[in-house]
């Protein structure tokens, strides 16, 4: 039955690739940012509607998350799940120079990765799988989640605290290739590692109190006279003095071992177009990615001492708010094997004369001699998740257990889990040449280049959930092997004990007298990389 039931699928892929191919275009244009993915999710929920899911819409609590299912029956029930968040100041047309999407500034979201690809070769899997199970009389249950903000490991691990991955029987989680050596092939031992990421908020709300008496200045009017008068050093000063000091104290928190990194954005800060005053608010968030917990543990300990001292020095207070605590991935290898086999099937993607033609303009465009084989071997190669192990394990310490980031780890906890890559246009470079990134941004977006990745996304993903359904001996390896890791380890339970940071002054879009725009406008410098496509 299962050689049957994937040819339907694949036939599905195929045939309704010019679905899925516009409505990847349409996400990537989108390209809303964590947190503010209003309209990406909103078609999400109207498509899974459409095609007969039913569908709570703000799951966990949070406005762009959902959670979708659809049974043919009793059976297993299997997830893939959608991420659609893009990265601010990364806006980039579907065209082969550099260039912001129309009307917007340069600094508006883009996808880079792209989560855009993620999320429709999950649905287009999840969708063909349906078509077979429809058409075989397979009986079992898909659900499908929506996950926002992957970029600061947002929405899983709430998700997983409230329950919403509880009753699974597998999980596939998908990423397009960002890395070598994990491109077109699965995970094996060595996942992602945990995460934390924490605003610190600076208030400086009794300014008036810095100093006291004639030494202040003070007169009783309600602002200082002079802008020579002594005020408070306030919030801004604070944030300065923050990531002053954390930068200062990167190279001394822990040996440069276990690849842990450390890294900050500066989120909010008040009173900009008032220079006399002291600044009331200002908000910068520090996220860790770390081989374990302890580790985190220790970065944040004095990340909380530097909060603590810029706040005495700047004469404010600090609060702590956690955006993201997300756990390390826990392996199984019946899922990765199962996975991989389907892979195979579906094939590595495949770039045509329309995708080569794409990057040889990409590549003169950058004052490069277009190559007649532009994309990088890697990405028609299958690599089993044994030898890719073996590969990223050749730079890695001994002890590492985990490396690099990503929150589908918090997913591995509550069923079987299988985390796979696909190949995604990438450009072979001349010695010492590195591609900006604006151009691969470009190619994520271009449906010739883009496409083959969703097809073979689309083509694994629905194997394994067909394989899933129909194979209770694999799926009970699969089981047996959860219960025993989840039993040895010494954490099993969600981390999340916050409530959604949604109500933080995330970078979004903004509709004003000027029309829909990202929050910084577009300006001169903007409109001037735009050329007739």
């Amino acid at each position: 039955m299962i050689d049957a039931a994937r040819a339907t699928a694949f036939a599905w892929v195929e045939e309704n690739r010019p679905h899925w191919s516009a409505w990847n275009s349409h996400i990537w244009h989108l390209a809303e940012t964590a947190w503010r993915e209003y309209r990406s999710a909103a078609w999400y929920v109207a498509r899974l509607r459409a095609e007969g899911f039913t569908v709570e819409d703000g799951s966990g609590g949070m406005p762009t998350a959902f959670a979708a299912s659809w049974s043919n029956g009793s059976g297993p029930a299997v997830m893939a799940y959608a991420e659609y968040d893009a990265v601010p100041g990364n806006c980039q047309a579907a065209v082969p120079w550099r260039q912001p999407r129309a009307g917007l500034s340069r600094f508006a979201g883009g996808h880079t990765d792209p989560h855009s690809a993620l999320g429709m070769g999950a649905l287009a899997g999840a969708l063909a799988a349906k078509a077979a199970m429809q058409r075989h009389g397979i009986t079992g249950t898909i659900r499908f989640m929506g996950e926002p903000a992957e970029k600061v490991r947002g929405s899983k691990p709430i998700h997983a605290a409230k329950g919403y991955y509880e009753g699974l029987d597998a999980i596939i989680s998908f990423h397009p290739f960002y890395m070598l050596p994990l491109c077109n092939t699965v995970r094996w031992d060595t996942h992602c590692g945990p995460y934390y990421a924490a605003i610190y908020e600076f208030l400086c709300e009794e300014p008036q109190t810095w100093l006291q008496g004639a030494a202040s200045g003070a007169t009783g009017a309600p602002i200082p006279a002079a802008h020579t008068a002594a005020r408070a050093p306030g919030a801004n000063d604070a944030v300065v003095a923050m990531y002053t000091l954390s930068k200062m104290m990167r190279d001394h928190m822990l040996a440069h071992s276990g690849t842990w990194t450390l890294n900050e954005t500066i989120l909010a800060s008040g009173q900009a177009t008032a220079d006399n005053l002291a600044a009331q608010m200002a908000q910068i968030m520090f996220a860790a990615r770390a081989p374990d917990v302890a580790m985190l543990k220790n970065i944040y300990a004095v990340l909380d001492r530097n909060a603590e001292a810029a706040a005495a020095a700047a004469h404010c207070t600090v609060q702590r708010h956690w955006i993201s605590k997300s756990k390390p991935g826990l392996a199984n290898h019946a899922m990765a094997e199962l996975v991989y086999r389907n892979l195979e099937h579906a094939g590595p993607p495949s770039f045509g004369a329309e995708a080569v033609s794409v990057a040889r303009a990409l590549q003169a465009e950058l004052g490069l001699e277009p190559m007649d084989s532009p994309f990088a071997d890697e990405l028609s190669e299958l690599v089993t998740p044994q030898e890719a192990e073996r590969r990223l394990r050749r730079d890695l310490p001994s002890w590492q257990t985990h490396y690099t980031s990503d929150d589908y780890t918090d997913m591995t906890w509550h069923a079987p889990t299988a985390r796979f890559y696909v190949g995604r246009a990438v450009l072979k470079a001349p010695p010492g040449f590195a591609y900006p990134e604006w151009a691969l941004n470009a190619l994520g977006g271009i449906p010739a280049t883009i496409d083959p990745t969703v097809k073979t996304a689309a083509r694994t993903v629905s194997g394994a959930i067909l394989e899933l359904m129909t194979n209770p001996d694999a799926l009970a390896r699969a089981a047996e092997e959860f219960r025993r890791r989840k039993a040895e380890a010494s954490d099993p339970h969600p981390w999340c004990d916050y409530e959604p940071p949604v109500d933080f002054p995330w970078p979004e879009y903004v509709e004003t007298a000027r029309g829909r725009e990202w929050w910084i406008p577009a300006t001169a410098a903007d409109r001037a990389l735009e050329r007739p496509s």
